[in-house]
């Protein structure tokens, strides 16, 4: 089997996803990702009739976000019409699915260059919503429901750390460590070999730094943040009159209480991000004089419980580790999204991994979640600081809808 290399990873910085407030909320989806497109070929002096494939996650694929992102983005920067595009959507988990299928593309020798990204605009998708529809991750299949009933994501957080005995104190000291961290990145320009700027239509810059993190962010500020998912626990979801409370209660019955810990303090932030990877083949990459960042050493995918769905990272760690032939104690960056507090900390104490090596330069408390770039955002950041730090391994995992989790280990080179 041939080996997929990292060529080259960018990014757009992260603006709050909410019209009227962030800088890029007034942008079409299709620009902002054909901004990352541009320049991960612009940067690497591509020619993009050689792009084999693009492979895009996005996760609400409606509206400005529907009709194939992909391909319609690389139409948008300029690409050749021979470079394929496509867009899938592993919910939150979509954009390390994207690289893994494009490093899998690259190794079974079928295709020699393949860019793997995703975008997502959270101000654009929340601004469609409809709030008098509960939203409900099985399509409104009742058939489903009564098999695996899913809930809202914040009451299952909130569930999963009732459940496992983890404290508010413990969540939302992750919280301030993760504010810690971006600011101490940013400040030291850890992000910048990452980081594109996004321009407006007429030239002028929309965003060139990151716009959600809290620096200053302390256990006392968080203190007086007021758990929300209280609220959504007692929601009706259907004409039964069952809340998302006790569609978790219907499966774990000794869940009698709820604890709830999470705030907007101690969640993933709602913002808009698109990010790309070059991924080839050795040969390509010799022929063109490329040079390879790191290699792709193992991928896997692990479902889990989808009524508590949050759970899956830990154990797609672990497969992915058993996939590599490596240990926990070989992997020097680790990245978990921390799409709530208690999947980070869960994943930290499950696997007993060193707190200095997990979100390194903070992760989506501090500096937002776009659904379905997250994933290629972690890849790269988790590439920057295995070369800043002259790490080996790195190993990238994050929870999805469904109860699900992508996972990933790439090696510096």
């Amino acid at each position: 089997m041939a080996d997929a290399y990292i060529i080259d990873a960018c990014r757009t910085p992260r603006g709050i996803g909410k019209v009227g407030k962030g800088a890029l909320a007034h942008l079409h989806p299709q620009h902002l990702g054909a901004t990352v497109l541009k320049a991960i070929a612009e940067r690497n002096n591509l020619n993009t009739e050689h792009v084999d494939d693009i492979i895009w996650g996005t996760s609400t694929q409606v509206g400005k976000q529907g009709a194939d992102l992909g391909r319609m983005a690389a139409l948008d920067a300029g690409y050749s019409t021979k470079a394929s595009g496509m867009t899938l959507d592993r919910f939150c988990g979509s954009g390390i699915t994207t690289v893994n299928l494009a490093a899998a593309q690259v190794m079974s020798g079928m295709e020699d260059v393949v860019i793997a990204g995703g975008t997502e605009m959270m101000s654009y998708t929340s601004s469609i919503a409809d709030p008098k529809v509960p939203p409900m991750l099985d399509g409104g299949n009742m058939s489903l429901r009564e098999k695996h009933p899913q809930s809202q994501q914040g009451v299952c957080a909130d569930a999963i750390a009732t459940l496992e005995g983890i404290d508010r104190a413990a969540l939302d000291q992750l919280a301030v460590t993760s504010q810690e961290n971006a600011a101490r990145a940013i400040e030291e320009g850890r992000f910048k070999k990452s980081l594109v700027p996004v321009y407006n239509m007429d030239g002028s810059i929309a965003l060139d730094k990151e716009e959600f993190p809290r620096p200053g962010t302390s256990m006392e500020s968080l203190g007086g943040l007021r758990t929300v998912f209280s609220n959504w626990r007692d929601i009706p979801v259907d004409e039964t009159g069952r809340t998302y409370g006790q569609l978790i209660q219907s499966k774990y019955p000794q869940l009698t209480e709820f604890d709830h810990v999470h705030h907007a303090g101690n969640s993933s932030g709602i913002v808009d991000g698109a990010a790309a990877l070059l991924i080839t083949s050795k040969d390509y990459a010799d022929k063109h004089d490329l040079t390879p960042r790191a290699r792709i050493v193992a991928t896997a995918n692990m479902g889990d419980c989808p009524t508590l769905m949050l759970n899956a990272p830990v154990p797609a760690a672990r497969k992915v580790l058993d996939k590599a032939s490596l240990s926990a104690e070989d992997i020097d960056v680790w990245e978990i999204n921390e799409a709530f507090a208690v999947v980070a900390e869960k994943f930290i104490r499950d696997l007993n991994l060193d707190r200095k090596k997990v979100n390194i330069n903070g992760g989506a408390m501090a500096l937002g979640h776009p659904i379905g770039a997250t994933g290629s955002i972690l890849i790269g950041t988790a590439l920057d600081e295995l070369e800043r730090s002259g790490g080996r391994y790195g190993l990238v995992t994050m929870c999805a809808a469904g109860g699900m989790a992508p996972a990933i280990i790439i090696e510096r080179v």
